[in-house]
């Protein structure tokens, strides 16, 4: 459902997929070719969500920022896995934030870096360009090489590829109708 917060609507690029269960509200701005999965939430009523071009947010994801102080930021080519929560934060492009990861106000998460499933990103916390963090509290644990960003690159293409999927799927419901 997409719908106005205090009369601002979100924002939708050309070539976006929003699941129809997805849940945007309000101060939200999707760039091209992103994409909203299945019971996703993202809550731009207390401040802005700004998602760049081929990013991806999963199924039950929830993003949400804090009042009057934390925006969340997302750049290009992220992916935000399934059950993840991202709270007014900066995640740079080119990202990986794991199933049932938490990332929390003021953190800035830099680009090619992995947050890994399940892991909780304390307040404030400044995660290095292309590292991998793990645990509660997360803790970097290694640096990442061109390998592993192979690896965050390919699971932001896989969602380009099912974005494709589901807008076709759409235009041929559309054509029988």
């Amino acid at each position: 459902m997409i719908r106005s917060y205090q009369g601002r609507w979100p924002v939708i690029a050309e070539g976006c997929y929003l699941d129809p269960s997805a849940q945007v509200i309000g101060d939200v701005t999707l760039g091209q070719r992103s994409s909203v999965w299945m019971n996703a939430v993202l809550r731009g009523d207390v401040h802005s969500i700004r998602i760049g071009q081929g990013s991806n947010v999963q199924d039950c994801a929830v993003l949400h920022g804090q009042r009057n102080l934390y925006a969340v930021t997302i750049g290009d080519m992220v992916t935000i896995g399934h059950n993840a929560t991202v709270h007014g934060c900066t995640v740079e492009d080119a990202v990986l934030i794991g199933i049932g990861a938490r990332v929390l106000n003021n953190c800035r998460i830099g680009e090619g870096s992995i947050i890994a499933a399940g892991a909780v990103v304390p307040e404030g916390t400044v995660v290095a360009p292309r590292t991998l963090w793990a645990g509660v509290p997360a803790k970097m644990r290694r640096a990442l090489d061109d390998k592993d960003r192979e690896l965050i690159l390919h699971y932001a293409r896989n969602y380009l590829d099912y974005t494709a999927i589901y807008l076709d799927e759409e235009k041929a419901a559309q054509a029988n109708i």
